[in-house]
């Protein structure tokens, strides 16, 4: 028998055939018995007892490194260009999508008066933009919508990363700065 499947024979059965203590001594001395493999060991009783790496899987990542990179300029260009803090939310953002990207945005610590939060929800299809007081003076609502088609548009091309350096670009030129 295949050494692995007589392995797993053996954790699936508990090696019963080696319950008298003289055979199963006797058993674990002959040259014909299995060496153990890395992380098993023979217990008392003869059963083979297994420990088995197991490797979760993780979930796909929306972005690749070289996109992090694109993302991170598009937001250190933005916030230096428009002299305001912008910041990227990507995830769910539950029924109440504007209260959820308000708190967000409030969260934003002592740059909320004059912060830019872009909130996306692709599971949702929902995109928010959220900006402080200062920020709004600023900001026209005009160039958040802009901002938004162009992410949009972007979007439903498949094209994330590019989606939201666009709307960052685009809101940091309409602010009249």
């Amino acid at each position: 028998m295949d050494p692995v499947k007589l392995a797993e024979a053996l954790v699936a059965t508990g090696n019963s055939q080696h319950r008298d203590p003289a055979r199963r001594d006797r058993s674990q001395h002959d040259d014909g018995q299995r060496e153990s493999a890395h992380g098993e060991a023979i217990v008392g009783t003869g059963r083979i007892s297994a420990a088995r790496m197991v490797t979760p899987v993780l979930p796909t990542l929306p972005f690749t490194k070289s996109q992090l990179a694109t993302l991170d300029d598009a937001l250190v260009r933005a916030s230096r260009s428009a002299s305001l803090h912008f910041g990227v939310y990507l995830g769910d953002l539950g029924p109440d999508t504007r209260g959820r990207a308000e708190v967000l945005h409030d969260s934003m610590g002592k740059w909320v008066d004059s912060a830019v939060l872009v909130a996306v929800s692709p599971g949702q299809r929902v995109v928010e933009v959220v900006t402080g007081c200062k920020a709004a003076h600023r900001l026209p609502d005009r160039g958040c919508k802009l901002a938004v088609e162009s992410m949009v548009s972007a979007f439903k091309a498949g094209d994330l990363a590019a989606g939201l350096a666009s709307g960052l670009r685009i809101l940091a030129d309409n602010t009249g700065s």
